[in-house]
């Protein structure tokens, strides 16, 4: 029996350690499609609000930015024409996906 603690104690503090080598990369916010206002070139910016009383942030796309709805990638302009039939703004989500250490938009995916 306390063989199997200890074994478990063990275990549980070389897992704690390896937790501590995890660095995020991507954060995921899911947003409302109301607060989201989308690129109007690929090289353009997206602003979202995390919340609805957080502040509105602004972050760059580039040219690998994907746009994404119901699982299907689309360019940026027959993503907005998608985008912009959602019947209910303010009750949709969006996943805005934001890569952390280039400070871009990852993707933007809907849906619907």
């Amino acid at each position: 029996m306390h063989i199997q603690k200890l074994l478990a104690i063990v275990l549980l503090g070389l897992s704690l350690s390896a937790a501590a080598d995890f660095t995020t990369i991507t954060e995921a916010y899911e947003v409302k499609a109301s607060d989201l206002r989308l690129p109007g070139a690929a090289g353009g910016t997206v602003t979202f609000k995390q919340c609805a009383n957080c502040d509105a942030e602004t972050v760059r796309v580039n040219s690998r930015t994907r746009y994404v709805v119901n699982g299907r990638d689309l360019e940026l302009d027959e993503f907005k024409v998608r985008f912009g039939t959602i019947s209910r703004p303010r009750e949709e989500t969006v996943t805005v996906l934001h890569h952390l250490e280039s400070n871009t938009i990852a993707a933007i995916k809907v849906r619907f």
